[in-house]
């Protein structure tokens, strides 16, 4: 992680970070506000357009709070910028997805529909029937939030239906096969 935490992070255009007192950093962009309470051990300074993080000593634990903390100021510079988003697609017979105002109706092959609902930081969007956006600033948020939906219907191994990341390969497993020889 040491690695990591030595390189500085590029602040952009139209992008203001502050660091006050008590080791707060606040990021603020054109698509909003993050802030991220930074540990003691860790130096965060402003110089020349780049957020740069230095540490005391080369001790494992301050090593690894370097690196971490280096990462979580990058990923807030570039939500508050340009955003995160995950993409979900749905895979079965009759599966579909639909917005309907701030909620989205999910159809999964259950005897009743599945609501979800936007919550503060996300946005839902459904590009066709199929397929699902998670967006927002904060990286964190739209992982955890893309999961939960996500655990709604998993991926089953044998026809592949379900909710699945539009990145993600699913291995399908062979079914069962005739006793003839």
């Amino acid at each position: 992680m040491s690695r990591i935490g030595r390189m500085p992070v590029v602040i952009p255009n139209g992008v203001n970070v502050t660091i006050d007192n008590d080791n707060v950093v606040t990021v603020e962009g054109k698509l909003g506000k993050l802030s991220q309470k930074v540990d003691k051990v860790i130096n965060v300074e402003v110089k020349d357009g780049h957020v740069v993080l230095t540490r005391p000593n080369d001790l494992s634990d301050t090593k690894a709070k370097h690196g971490l903390y280096r990462m979580l100021v990058a990923n807030m510079v570039h939500g508050v910028s340009e955003g995160f988003s995950k993409t979900l697609n749905i895979n079965g017979v009759g599966y579909k997805v639909a917005k309907q105002g701030n909620k989205v109706v999910l159809n999964l092959g259950f005897s009743h529909p599945v609501e979800i609902v936007e919550e503060e930081g996300i946005t839902l969007e459904t590009p066709d029937a199929t397929t699902l956006v998670v967006k927002g600033i904060n990286k964190e948020l739209v992982g955890q939030y893309a999961a939960k939906v996500r655990g709604l219907r998993p991926v089953e191994p044998y026809h592949a239906y379900g909710i699945k990341y539009s990145d993600e390969v699913v291995i399908k497993k062979v079914g069962k096969v005739s006793g003839k020889k």
